[in-house]
């Protein structure tokens, strides 16, 4: 199943278009992609048992597919060839590093990102979508917790990010307006062949700049969802971004951050597609 935000409305998007949610579903669903997630338990089975009309859509028309999330959670260094491109022993990373984005920075998978003043960098994500919430939740439990998966770029402006005194201020380098793409929809596990790897990867101007496995995390999504809960109580509808393999612009010799004109393409296994064009203030 893909869950997506069409122009602010719940669809289920099919080989031939587009299914309203709240229509097929005789008004039992919300209209609003929110509300699904944020109610994912009693969403499940209804949405499951859905049939009705596909209708044609435009890709520029999707916008992010959990838009209100209560709360964003995203790791850095969690694949094994960014933590030594970065120049990371990693050995040392015991505890996944764990920083936020705050949700006024998330967009659709299909749009115009404003540059601000800096070095913006790309970073392509696997996206954790949480359907059941808790508190302390088993690794061996984890997978029950999780909706489903999307695609996410954490745009990085590096200069603000790196900014100090200790310490760095990763949370506001990542959150600018357009900074968090995320979509085209949310796929459920039984969708994938295998959902702990997938390739996953990103171009700039039809060049590679990542390509990837999720199987490389250092803390795969069970991990994540064991120590994140194990702090702070996750809830329905929250998001994590769970890192980015190695080929960032940053460790790049010389560095290469995103300019006017350019346009970035994100991929991941059996999740579709993001394509994001930039242009200057």
């Amino acid at each position: 199943m893909r869950i997506a935000n069409l122009s602010g409305r719940a669809v289920l998007l099919t080989g031939d278009g587009a299914i309203d949610v709240h229509k097929a579903s005789g008004g039992a669903l919300s209209s609003e992609p929110q509300a699904l997630f944020e109610g994912w338990q009693d969403a499940w089975p209804v949405l499951t048992a859905l049939t009705g009309e596909a209708a044609p859509y435009q890709e520029s028309d999707l916008r992010a597919p959990v838009p209100r999330p209560g709360q964003i959670f995203a790791i850095g260094l969690n694949y094994r060839d960014h933590a030594e491109e970065s120049d990371i022993d990693i050995t040392s990373l015991t505890w996944p590093m764990t920083f936020t984005k705050f949700a006024s920075c998330l967009t659709g998978p299909h749009t115009t990102v404003t540059l601000p003043e800096g070095w913006v960098d790309w970073e392509v994500e696997l996206v954790v979508v949480i359907g059941k919430g808790g508190h302390r939740i088993p690794v061996q439990d984890a997978w029950e917790h999780v909706a489903g998966f999307t695609i996410g770029q954490d745009l990085s402006e590096r200069i603000g990010q790196w900014s100090g005194p200790a310490p760095q201020q990763f949370s506001l380098g990542k959150s600018h307006p357009g900074f968090g793409p995320t979509g085209p929809a949310v796929v459920t596990l039984d969708e994938l062949t295998d959902p702990a790897d997938l390739a996953i990867g990103c171009t700039l101007g039809g060049e590679t700049m990542q390509d990837g496995r999720t199987g490389d995390m250092i803390f795969g999504v069970p991990e994540l969802i064991a120590h994140l809960s194990s702090i702070t109580a996750l809830e329905p509808g929250d998001l994590i971004f769970t890192g980015t393999p190695a080929g960032i612009g940053a460790t790049r010799t010389p560095s290469r951050f995103l300019a006017d004109g350019d346009v970035l393409v994100s991929t991941i296994e059996g999740l579709g597609t993001q394509r994001i064009t930039f242009c200057a203030a």
